[in-house]
């Protein structure tokens, strides 16, 4: 290697490792201005260039590395994420499965990658379960929603999400399920708090939802809704019925 490209290179790298991403950027451009081969420069300057909001540039870049290194499962997630961004679901779907299916071959098993990959994952299932909520297969969003979780089930705010989707779906005790399982684990968690409320007033059992909105309220006195929640039920009535 050229004495200015490995200068370039090592420069570029202790730059983005730094997150000083506007620093590296022109380094890493230079390396690729002599070599065009090196995968991991590729995605390092994709990632900057989707932290800076040039998705397109972000994309071409993804796919360079990948075409480079299609094992290279980091630059492999972060095109997934992009193409998600980009609406073009479809093509995430399949760079994730080549991505987890080259995982599974090379490792032995999913639950090997980590934590960082997973994460990266697990949100790319909330994305799709989003999009499928999006458009009414709500179904396919508890799917996506629950293959997120086992990559990462104390993701809460994503447990919370497919809650209120179960709930939604009429599936009000899987919904308090996973409500009450939250409370168990993360009692702060203040949104699963206002959602379980939620789901216990339209199971009927007023007071125990309105001990939850005001827990809420105790904690964040600001919280318009769970104010409007207690005012609407301080009868004890308003609940809504199963039927």
């Amino acid at each position: 290697m050229e004495a200015s490209i490995k200068h370039h290179l090592t420069v570029g790298r202790e730059h983005y490792v730094a997150g000083d991403y506007e620093q590296a950027e022109p380094h890493l451009e230079k390396v690729l201005e002599s070599y065009d081969g090196f995968a991991d420069v590729h995605n390092m300057l994709g990632v900057i260039y989707y932290d800076t909001g040039r998705v397109n540039e972000a994309k071409a870049a993804f796919e360079r590395a990948v075409s480079l290194n299609p094992h290279y499962t980091e630059a492999a997630l972060n095109l997934a994420v992009v193409y998600n961004e980009l609406g073009r679901y479809e093509d995430a779907k399949a760079v994730y499965d080549r991505a987890t299916s080259t995982a599974e071959g090379e490792s032995g098993a999913i639950e090997r990658l980590d934590a960082y990959a997973r994460g990266k994952i697990a949100n790319l299932h909330f994305d799709l379960g989003a999009a499928y909520e999006a458009v009414g297969l709500a179904r396919h969003a508890v799917a996506e929603y629950r293959k997120a979780l086992d990559l990462c089930p104390t993701f809460v705010d994503i447990r919370t999400k497919l809650a209120t989707t179960l709930r939604d779906l009429g599936r009000i005790d899987e919904a308090l399920d996973e409500l009450l399982g939250i409370r168990e684990s993360t009692p702060e968690y203040l949104p699963a708090r206002i959602q379980l409320g939620v789901t216990l007033w339209r199971a009927g059992r007023v007071e125990d939802a309105r001990a939850e909105w005001r827990f809420v309220a105790a904690r964040d006195p600001s919280n318009k809704s769970c104010h409007v929640y207690l005012k609407m039920t301080e009868d004890g009535g308003g609940a809504p019925s199963d039927g």
